[in-house]
């Protein structure tokens, strides 16, 4: 089987591997498509926590096609840790899900990371509710589409923010009230929202935290998701006490590993708004498995407006 494959820190090629075999409790999944994932340049530069040594094949989340072990025929969409940038990859019998028949294999695997996160943020950890104002940053990335398209299916008011028109636009596209540039947060959200938003999402961290903090009204929550600009900021106390605001972290991946019952219900719940249209994923750009260098790279250095998914 071909599949992409790490061989030293900081560059992938594509292989040809041993077709992958199930072991016990395992599925095999032809892959259909593959998304690509933050995380998975992480894996690739050496920066994630958890660090595989090379050789290895990236890739964390696939959809595609039971075609060894139980449900043989399936359409099934899984996380799969690493190992997804490729033909063929196994997986635990249980983290295989069907797939509803509204989502295709591109959108289908670039579905569950970026959606499961910001449910989990926005409802489970910041507690948003119907009417509530959400400040989005990053809003023109996968992650940050996602938490637009989710906080407006639980009844909030969306304000994108992302530091280009294309991104700005795919932001309006998925759904948000209304879209600014980054040039100045704080007084963009303020006004748009009478004095302060009620949930900040940031998926960026660095420069746009601070004014991030400040553009929230009394009580206002700012949800820590990651550092995608890869400045880890260092927030001003004195505003978190100010108008009693909180901060909020989302781990949703650790989450996720250590309460699989919980997080089965949560995608559950996610496929459910799909099948009944209060959720449309936004389809991803799609490119071959050779191109997966220059995807990651892409994404690395937040050029990519919405996802990428690798076709196999």
């Amino acid at each position: 089987m071909r599949a992409v494959v790490c061989e030293e820190l900081g560059s992938v090629a594509v292989r040809e591997l041993p077709d992958v075999r199930p072991a016990a409790g395992q599925v095999v999944i032809a892959v259909e498509a593959a998304g690509v994932n933050y995380v998975d340049g992480l894996f690739v530069q050496g920066r994630y926590q958890i660090k595989p040594e090379p050789p290895f094949v990236p890739g964390s989340e696939v959809a595609g096609t039971i075609v060894a072990g139980p449900g043989a025929g399936t359409r099934v969409l899984a996380m799969c840790g690493l190992g997804g940038f490729a033909e063929r990859v196994a997986v635990a019998a249980e983290a295989a899900v069907p797939i509803p028949a509204k989502l295709d294999a591109a959108r289908a695997a670039t579905f569950t990371q970026s959606y499961s996160t910001a449910l989990f943020a926005l409802r489970d950890r910041a507690g948003l509710a119907p009417g509530e104002s959400v400040l989005v940053l990053g809003a023109g990335g996968g992650t940050g589409l996602a938490a637009v398209q989710v906080a407006k299916a639980l009844g909030a008011r969306v304000l994108a923010a992302a530091s280009s028109a294309d991104k700005r636009d795919a932001a309006i596209a998925a759904g948000a009230d209304s879209a600014t540039d980054t040039s100045d947060i704080k007084t963009a959200a303020r006004t748009w929202s009478e004095g302060g938003v009620d949930v900040v999402y940031d998926p960026v961290g660095g420069g746009l935290a601070e004014p991030g903090l400040r553009s929230l009204r009394e009580r206002g929550r700012y949800v820590v998701i990651g550092f995608a600009s890869g400045d880890i900021p260092a927030l001003p106390l004195n505003q978190v006490l100010l108008r009693n605001r909180s901060v909020v972290g989302v781990d949703w991946g650790a989450w996720a590993m250590t309460r699989p019952v919980e997080q089965r219900a949560l995608l559950d719940g996610l496929l459910g708004l799909v099948e009944s249209g209060a959720l449309e994923p936004v389809a991803p750009r799609t490119e071959p498995l050779t191109a997966a260098g220059a995807v990651l790279d892409d994404l690395m250095n937040r050029k990519v407006v919405g996802k990428v998914a690798l076709l196999p």
